[in-house]
């Protein structure tokens, strides 16, 4: 009670002082310093930063669906399910290491679209609509060398058979291109895994057929295999090989 006493005390006495300032040198006003005197350039900088606002609250979102993290982050998942590791390495090793692997691959297209787009907008150069292609063509470019044919057409024929959605036939329209591309890449990320986890499973049973034949029925299987899938992860130095192979799977 005491301090939420002086705390009242304190909030009153610097209302006061704001109050006793002259009238020739007001305090400055925020909203004064982010939009512009002129009323009809208010609503255009207001819908620049709602649009802002819009775009970094969906970034995760947009790094999954147009980025090479999908299938990263997949091959990186069924490696661990391989090895039997529940917990090791963490969620937040992988998620990490995952999106520094994607900021590797990545490297030409964000250069591009920042030069290309970002960085003319921000100066004043461009307008909205041409920033925004800009911004978007190399994404394009990335998302085109790496779906399928398959899952592209897919996507075409659907949307020629939705009503309304007639006039995104384009290959090139993120309607249809964002999700064939995620389709894509879940299929390449779970024919790595596939890979991946391969190895693996022959160690498990060549370790089950051992334990079987020596009479140990009690004993699980995978508490024998597990240092070896992890003694020979290492002696084939695996996170090199992993990490290379997911970089140059971009690479075609």
């Amino acid at each position: 009670m005491k301090r939420i006493f002086i705390s009242g005390l304190i909030i009153l006495a610097m209302t006061a002082a704001a109050q006793a300032q002259p009238a020739a040198t007001p305090m400055p006003d925020l909203l004064s310093q982010l939009l512009p005197a002129q009323g009809g350039a208010v609503s255009g900088k207001i819908v620049q930063y709602l649009l802002l606002l819009t775009v970094l609250s969906l970034a995760p979102g947009l790094l999954i669906m147009v980025t090479s993290f999908t299938r990263i982050i997949i091959a990186l998942s069924f490696l661990r399910s391989g090895l039997g590791l529940q917990t090791t390495p963490a969620n937040l090793v992988m998620v990490s290491l995952a999106l520094f692997l994607t900021f590797f691959v990545m490297a030409p297209t964000f250069t591009a679209s920042w030069e290309q787009g970002l960085k003319p907008y921000s100066d004043g150069q461009i307008s909205d609509q041409v920033a925004y292609e800009r911004i978007t063509t190399p994404f394009r470019d990335f998302m085109v060398k790496q779906v399928r044919e398959k899952d592209l057409a897919l996507f075409q024929e659907v949307a020629a058979e939705t009503r309304g959605f007639g006039e995104a036939r384009d290959a090139r329209d993120l309607r249809i291109l964002v999700p064939a591309f995620m389709i894509s890449e879940l299929r390449r990320g779970f024919e790595m895994g596939f890979l991946i986890a391969l190895p693996f499973l022959v160690i498990d049973l060549i370790v089950a057929t051992v334990t079987m034949a020596m009479g140990m029925m009690m004993l699980p299987p995978t508490i024998i295999s597990l240092p070896f899938k992890v003694l020979f992860f290492v002696l084939v130095d695996g996170w090199s090989l992993l990490a290379g192979s997911l970089i140059r799977s971009f690479s075609g």
